[in-house]
């Protein structure tokens, strides 16, 4: 065989073994598409089938930190272990962690120790009267401060008297009816002990964006305050239980189609100018007639507001001078109520608005005793003057 037939049948030979190499790939590829398909289509079948997946979709709750159930695995006796040791120290006395602290009020009217002793052990924080006693009696204390107290059924009698024996956290204010925004503020200062940018801070509070809250709103109550509360939250606690005290005599204010600001403006004159609670609804039934006649009101408490504290106190007897004060509060010269309250009504005189007495009086004057003498006429009025005052 010449080179030339060598060489064509070494060609050959490749080009058959080139083919042959081809035709197994081609095969096998066809071959292994459908496996692999059929294997994602196993695993997609397989994950929708499972529990575990099933799982995944509802709603876990967070435990805080993830736990292995597995009762093989040693984590989970761990996390078990770790459980059982948490529930057991849960139950052990000891030191009282700021979550097992509860409030303890002791209530304005408990004015023995022995009260509040005998209140500890009805609520379990005490588990003898005369123990405890003998534990505070050593604190040198004449009674424990009337407040709220930051105590746990875990202390022993000597951390509860401790704690007794200091400042309360909260503190009661009782709010008489009547005052004036910053008689308030000097008795919340007193009582809360804030400075004097706290007091103003209390002044402030909401009078600047909302002009009707200045005065008014502020509802006189007994309170139990956090001493450490900042002032607007504390005019907010006020406002709130205005909120909820007036809303009743809100509705009656609409069917008697007045204004809830006018009827409380005229409370809080009732308020400020009846003797006493009895002596409302007259008051109330004359300055309603002086208003429908047109009549100035002339009421003193409005000139008193006004003219403020000139060191004398804020609701000190108006003098001649302060009846010519330019101020639309001022009542001796102008007709109708002022723009505003002039101080905090109870609910006798809100009541008093709504509801006054029968009579055509359309003046009054307080005797010696504080029993109003009303007349119809200003002779009439001129004479009881000379009768009861002079």
């Amino acid at each position: 065989m010449d080179n030339k037939s060598i060489i064509k049948f070494i060609l050959a030979i490749a080009f058959l073994a080139v083919s042959a190499a081809g035709l197994f790939v081609f095969f096998s590829k066809d071959k292994a598409v459908p496996e692999a398909e059929e294997i994602q289509k196993a695993g997609r079948k397989e994950n929708a089938e499972s529990p575990d997946n099933t799982l995944q979709t509802k709603e876990i709750p967070d435990t805080g930190s993830p736990v292995n159930e597995d009762p093989n695995n040693p984590a989970a006796e761990n996390a078990e272990d770790q459980k059982e040791d948490q529930e057991d120290a849960a139950q052990e006395e000891g030191p009282a962690e700021p979550e097992d602290l509860e409030r303890f009020v002791v209530a304005l009217s408990e004015e023995t120790s022995g009260q509040t002793a005998k209140n500890l052990l009805d609520r379990g924080f005490i588990k003898d009267e005369a123990e405890f006693l003998e534990k505070l009696s050593g604190r040198k204390i004449n009674a424990i401060a009337p407040g709220g107290y930051k105590i746990s059924k875990k202390m022993d009698a000597d951390q509860i008297a401790d704690t007794l024996s200091a400042s309360p956290y909260m503190k009661w204010a009782v709010i008489p009816e009547g005052l004036r925004k910053e008689e308030i503020a000097d008795f919340l200062a007193q009582v809360l002990k804030w400075d004097a940018a706290k007091r103003e801070q209390w002044i402030a509070a909401y009078s600047l964006d909302k002009p009707e809250y200045n005065e008014g709103v502020y509802f006189p109550d007994t309170y139990l305050i956090p001493v450490d509360e900042d002032p607007a939250a504390v005019a907010k606690r006020f406002i709130d239980k205005f909120n909820e005290k007036f809303a009743p005599y809100l509705v009656r204010f609409n069917e008697q189609n007045i204004k809830w600001t006018t009827g409380l403006t005229l409370a809080s004159i009732v308020q400020r100018e009846a003797a006493n609670d009895a002596d409302m609804p007259l008051i109330a039934r004359i300055l309603w007639n002086r208003l429908e006649r047109e009549i100035p009101m002339s009421c003193d408490a409005t000139l008193q507001y006004v003219r403020g504290d000139e060191g004398n106190g804020w609701w000190a007897p108006i003098t001649l001078a302060d009846k010519k004060i330019k101020s639309p509060y001022n009542t001796y010269l102008n007709k109708g109520l002022p723009p505003f309250p002039i101080c905090n009504p109870g609910l006798a005189a809100i009541e008093a608005v709504l509801d006054p007495a029968e009579s055509d009086c359309l003046y009054y004057l307080h005797d010696a005793d504080r029993i109003t003498r009303c007349a119809e006429t200003y002779a009439e009025h001129e004479s009881n003057i000379k009768a009861y005052l002079q």
